[in-house]
């Protein structure tokens, strides 16, 4: 039997599963907040166009409006100044798309500490007890706060210092974009780096390093507890916008059962 015929049997027979690591899209879909005079994206919103009445008696379809990186999205190279020559999201190669994931878990440290920050010295741990970071794979991240995702204060965390959610060290960030074999970082924040890493130096440090490796990010995951820590694969699905500095995104992983 072939590869994918292997594969279909297995998903048939209970061998191996979708996990759907995708945040469910609506209206109250927690979206990022900058501080002015920075522009905000805008949230995802629905309107109606017909449902089986006299605008169209057969039919029930809507517009949709949201911004790139609103829900469960994907951030390309373009999305940060230090990527800026690189690739748009339609751009993005496939192979890239599809590809082994691991899973980094401190969820229990963001528990204690929502400011919680993850260092080099912790994923040379994982690396002694899994075996290496994928080559041409993912990091997904797992921090525990997709619990937090349908309530947007509890997900944004801010208060009058700003917001607090877990995240990555300045030294971690740069190794993951210089010195791991990885083609993107997957978070369960409302974006890849920690809700401090304004104050940071340099700020952002996720989004400037990775982007300008010409990595990707991926945000506001769920699920990530359902998955091993290594042996799962990840099939990412963003628009294919063109000049688009990221998108919306439907995640699923492939596991072993």
């Amino acid at each position: 039997m072939s590869v994918l015929g292997n594969l279909l049997r297995d998903l048939v027979e209970g061998c191996a599963e979708v996990i759907d690591l995708t945040a469910p899209l609506s209206e109250r879909t927690p979206v990022i907040q900058l501080p002015p005079p920075f522009a905000n994206t805008q949230g995802f919103s629905l309107q109606e166009l017909s449902r089986y009445d006299e605008r169209g008696p057969a039919w029930y379809w809507n517009n949709i409006s949201m911004g790139e990186h609103a829900g469960t999205h994907f951030d390309a190279p373009v999305h940060w100044v230090t990527g800026k020559d690189g690739p748009d999201v339609s751009q993005i190669p496939l192979r890239h798309l599809v590809a082994p994931a691991v899973v980094v878990d401190k969820s229990a440290e963001c528990v204690e500490d929502p400011d919680f920050l993850l260092e080099v010295a912790h994923l040379e741990e994982w690396q002694r007890r899994h075996g290496p970071l994928p080559e041409g794979g993912w990091l997904l991240y797992r921090t525990g706060w997709d619990a937090r995702a349908h309530d947007q204060a509890a997900f944004l965390n801010a208060d009058e210092t700003g917001p607090h959610t877990p995240g990555i060290s300045v030294e971690c960030a740069r190794w993951l974009a210089e010195r791991a074999p990885i083609v993107g970082l997957g978070v369960e924040t409302v974006g890849t780096d920690a809700g401090a890493a304004h104050s940071f130096d340099p700020p952002f440090p996720c989004h400037t390093f990775l982007h300008g490796a010409g990595k990707y990010g991926l945000t506001q995951l769920a699920n990530l507890a359902m998955l091993p820590p290594t042996g799962a694969v990840v099939v990412v699905a963003p628009l294919p916008v063109v000049g688009g500095s990221g998108s919306p995104a439907r995640a699923l992983a492939l596991v072993e059962r």
